[in-house]
């Protein structure tokens, strides 16, 4: 008999099960600290007004996946450049991955996908600002398995609002993963770092993109 497992109540130990492995080497996952591009002061300004909107709305209650995605996310996106050519974005699309040995099979949805030619790019987790942002970690790995285009990399970002961490998973002889700490809108350089990552990771797949192209 199959059994189902929700994405959001897998854990990482079931994912190990399955044969992903956590890699420590600072080599393994370098786009989120090296070579990254730098900002403008109007980037800078516009990343210092988000920060602004979080922290007042903040203080009311904690916010919600959905105001989370309206006030933080959907700006980071747009300042990015992922809603013009070549990015393309879908919501909430389903996505399953199966264990053949223990005859698991894990479903769920994604909160936001950014898609380019049909590549994956990132799989964004929006959890609410009371829950660590590492809550949603065993969730967006199991979405990031299922990635069709498993001869490239994919890349996933948790947020919550306050934190935010990007993981790098490979899959090549078996599924490896590494992530970043969490970086904190709150501080200056670590929100610019944020938004640097977004950047270099677009660049990254558009240069892929037109390396198929030529």
């Amino acid at each position: 008999m199959v059994q189902t497992i929700q994405a959001r109540d897998i854990t990482l130990y079931e994912l190990e099960e399955i044969g992903l492995q956590l890699v420590q080497d600072a080599s393994f996952f370098t786009e989120w600290q090296e070579d990254l591009p730098p900002l403008s002061e109007a980037e800078k300004q516009a990343l210092e007004r988000v920060s602004s909107n979080y922290l007042n709305l903040s203080k009311y209650r904690p916010m919600s996946e959905e105001a989370v995605k309206m006030v933080v996310l959907s700006p980071l996106l747009d300042l990015a450049g992922f809603y013009q050519p070549p990015f393309e974005i879908e919501t909430e699309t389903s996505v399953e991955i199966s264990a053949e040995d223990d005859g698991i099979v894990v479903k769920g949805n994604i909160d936001v996908l950014v898609v380019q030619k049909q590549l994956w790019i990132l799989v964004i987790e929006s959890k609410s600002t009371k829950f660590d942002v590492t809550v949603a970690l065993p969730q967006a790995l199991a979405y990031m398995l299922a990635n069709p285009s498993s001869e490239h990399p994919t890349f996933g970002l948790l947020i919550n609002g306050r934190e935010f961490m990007f993981i790098k998973l490979v899959i090549q002889e078996y599924p490896m993963y590494a992530r970043s700490y969490a970086l904190s809108i709150e501080r200056d350089r670590e929100r610019q770092q944020v938004l640097s990552v977004l950047k270099r990771l677009g660049q990254m797949m558009s240069a892929e993109v037109l390396k198929r192209q030529s």
